[in-house]
This record gives C-alpha cells, sequence and structure tokens, in this order.
C-alpha cells in the first residue's frame, strides 16, 4: 500500500521558492530544502521528482501569486500613470527586501540561462503576461486620451518591462529604494 504525502505540497513550494529566491538555485542543496521544508528527500522526490523539479514548481508558484497580483493591481488604479508608477516602485521594494534579494524571475534568468529552456519558458510566459497587460491598460489610457498616443502601446509595455527588468538587477547592486524609485519618473516621460 502507498503511504500518503505527510506535508502540504503548496506550503513546501512556496517555503522551497523563499529559499531558491534567497539563495538561487546552485546555492541550495537538496540538504538545504529537505532542512528548510522539514521534509525527508525521499518525500522531496516523490512529490516533486527532483530539484529541478521543485525548482520548476517554485517559479510556477511565482508566477501565478505574486507576479499575477502585481498585472491584477495595474487594473485596480483609475489613473495609468499611477497604477504603473505603483506597479514598479512595489516591484523595487520587493526586490530590495532582504539585503537585495531582487526578483524570483529575474534572478532565474540570470542565473539558469541560456541551458534551462523550463525556466527560460516560465519567464518568457511571465514577461508576455505582463507586457500583453501593460499594453492593455495603456491601449485604454490613450483612448481615454490620458497619455500621447504617438506610440504604440506594445513597445511602450515592452520598454517598460525591460526598464523593470534592469531595475530588478539594478537592486541587487544597490539594494537602495531611494536610488531606484527616482529612476520610475525618468521611465514615465514614456507616456508623454
Amino acid at each position: 500500500m502507498a503511504r500518503t504525502r505527510e506535508f502540504d505540497t503548496e506550503a513546501a513550494v512556496r517555503r522551497a521558492m523563499e529559499l531558491f529566491w534567497t539563495r538561487g538555485y546552485e546555492a541550495t542543496s537538496v540538504r538545504d530544502l529537505t532542512r528548510h521544508l522539514g521534509i525527508g528527500q525521499g518525500s522531496l522526490y516523490a512529490a516533486f521528482g527532483d530539484k529541478d523539479g521543485l525548482y520548476r514548481a517554485a517559479l510556477e508558484y511565482y508566477r501565478t501569486t505574486l507576479a499575477a497580483a502585481a498585472l491584477h493591481s495595474l487594473e485596480e488604479e483609475a489613473d495609468v500613470r499611477a497604477a504603473i508608477r505603483s506597479l514598479l516602485t512595489e516591484r523595487i521594494r520587493i526586490a530590495v527586501g532582504g539585503g537585495g534579494q531582487g526578483c524570483l524571475a529575474v534572478n532565474a534568468v540570470c542565473e539558469r540561462l541560456p541551458r534551462d529552456a523550463a525556466t527560460r519558458r516560465t519567464v518568457r510566459d511571465m514577461q508576455d503576461a505582463s507586457r500583453e497587460a501593460l499594453a492593455d491598460v495603456l491601449r485604454a489610457a490613450m483612448e481615454r486620451g490620458e497619455i500621447a498616443a504617438r506610440h504604440d502601446p506594445h513597445r511602450v509595455a515592452a520598454f517598460l518591462v525591460t526598464f523593470l527588468n534592469g531595475l530588478l538587477v539594478s537592486s541587487k547592486i544597490t539594494p537602495d529604494v531611494s536610488a531606484l524609485e527616482p529612476l520610475v519618473e525618468i521611465a514615465l516621460t514614456a507616456l508623454d
């Protein structure tokens, strides 16, 4: 008779995500994971296949929770500039947290690509969703006359995502909100 899993898989993925986020993939061993999650190595392998499977699950969890919540917040602000400013500054604050832990997705790209196709797909899906959400918000704002209609909303959205990626890398070098947040105002001039 097969044993039933004796741990909460979602909680384990969330905790693994936190560990990978602070330490990175390479610096996190299976032993680190089993200690942090409070499970045995056999349980980890039974639930996730291996360390890589748990890493993919952690990235997917990040995509469906934190990254999705950031995009949802875009829709809640009435003013597009305020919405984009909030999105960017909140991402900076999260990335600066923990002494400059950065962004899990950007960290994954920097550490795992080009050799890890699964990580590339997951992060590309996140970035595509971000670009599409921003383009939709920008298009609606252009139609309302809130921002200049001289630029293609997809290109402006692509610029903002690229700018954010750069900020998130910079947050690891300079984990200082006061140094990074003023750059957001410069990026918002793309909406003029």
